[in-house]
C-alpha cells in the first residue's frame, strides 16, 4: 500500500484527473484551489466574491486532508491582475490575523486561467503528528 493518500473536497474536484490535495505522513500539498462555489461549481465575476471563496475552500480543503488553517505553512497565489492584491490580502489578514503566526506566501501574475477564473492558490502544510 502506497504511504501516498490522495483525496477529494466535495464540489471541488477538478475536470482533469487529479486529486484536490495529497498527503504522505504529516504533509499535505495541494492541487488548485479557486474562487468557486462548491454548491453550483461556478465563480462569481468579481475578485471578492472569488477571495473569500477561495480562502472558504482552504479551510474545506484543510479540514478533509485533517488539518486546519493553523497548519499551513505556505500559500502560493496566482492571479491575473496585480490590482487585487488588496482584497486578496484582505482575505489574507482575516484568516491569518496574527502576524507572528502567518504562512509565507508567494504571489505571482496568470493571465491564462480558464473561464472567469481570477485568482487561484495551493498550499503546503505540516499536520501534527496525532492527526
Amino acid at each position: 500500500m502506497s504511504r501516498r493518500r490522495s483525496f477529494e473536497v466535495p464540489g471541488l474536484h477538478h475536470d482533469n484527473p487529479i486529486p484536490m490535495g495529497c498527503r504522505i505522513g504529516p504533509f499535505v500539498m495541494t492541487s488548485g484551489i479557486f474562487g468557486m462555489d462548491p454548491e453550483t461549481r461556478k465563480a462569481p465575476n468579481d475578485i471578492e466574491g472569488q477571495c473569500r471563496l477561495m480562502f472558504a475552500n482552504v479551510r474545506r480543503v484543510m479540514e478533509v486532508a485533517g488539518g486546519s488553517t493553523a497548519d499551513i505553512i505556505k500559500m502560493v497565489v496566482w492571479t491575473k491582475d496585480k490590482s487585487f492584491k488588496d482584497v486578496m490580502n484582505n482575505e489574507w489578514l482575516t484568516m491569518f490575523p496574527d502576524p507572528h503566526s502567518r504562512p509565507a506566501r508567494h504571489t505571482m501574475m496568470y493571465s491564462s486561467f480558464s473561464g472567469n477564473y481570477l485568482i487561484q492558490c495551493e498550499i503546503i502544510a505540516v499536520l501534527p503528528s496525532d492527526r
